[in-house]
């Protein structure tokens, strides 16, 4: 099973706002969540296609980053194999937002499963379409794809796609430097 190009995306939305809107650790490096302006950019750029560009307004932002912070643990959940405790957390975003199937496309097809909040606003459309997709993550067998990043002071979140769900890391900046350590951990055990 392969997650469909719009699960694919509201996933990748969720891992964009989830690491740029909570705090913590990114690589040794403090993450702030951005305010003001910077915050509407970050929520900007998270939801950003070639064909949607929405600039939110600042209580919008706002409410997409309370969002971050509720969808954060389904991650850390999944991570620790707790699916009882992600379930929990989806199912209580599933009955806040609402969310409703619909299939969009051209008038000739090809049409997709597209979900959609209750009303047409920016967060509340949002969040019901990231409740659908951790849903759909979390009740299929790509449950385990959701991932914390287990480099050294790293806490940020991933969807692993790779082939073998092998992935440990959020970027190939956080895997290249834990493996430049463990090289200079080698070298150091066998230096005279």
């Amino acid at each position: 099973m392969e997650f469909d190009s719009h699960v694919w995306r509201l996933l990748t939305v969720t891992t964009s706002l989830v690491n740029a809107l909570t705090p913590g650790l990114d690589g040794g490096r403090p993450v702030t969540v951005p305010e003001g302006p910077a915050l509407r950019e970050v929520v900007a750029e998270a939801v950003r296609t070639d064909d949607y560009r929405r600039h939110p307004s600042r209580a919008e932002a706002t409410a997409m980053a309370d969002l971050a912070r509720r969808v954060r643990p389904v991650f850390v959940s999944t991570e620790q194999e707790d699916l009882p405790a992600a379930a929990a957390l989806v199912n209580a975003l599933i009955e806040q937002t609402a969310p409703r199937p619909r299939l969009d496309g051209p008038e000739q097809g090809p049409f997709r499963l597209h979900f959609h909040g209750p009303d047409d606003s920016f967060e509340r459309g949002w969040a019901a379409g990231i409740a659908a997709g951790l849903a759909l993550a979390i009740g299929s067998d790509l449950a385990g794809r959701l991932g914390v990043c287990t480099a050294p002071d790293c806490d940020r979140v991933f969807v692993d796609s790779s082939r073998n769900a092998g992935r440990r890391f959020c970027s190939t900046r956080c895997q290249s430097r834990v493996k430049a350590a463990a090289h200079r951990a080698r070298l150091r055990a066998h230096a005279p």
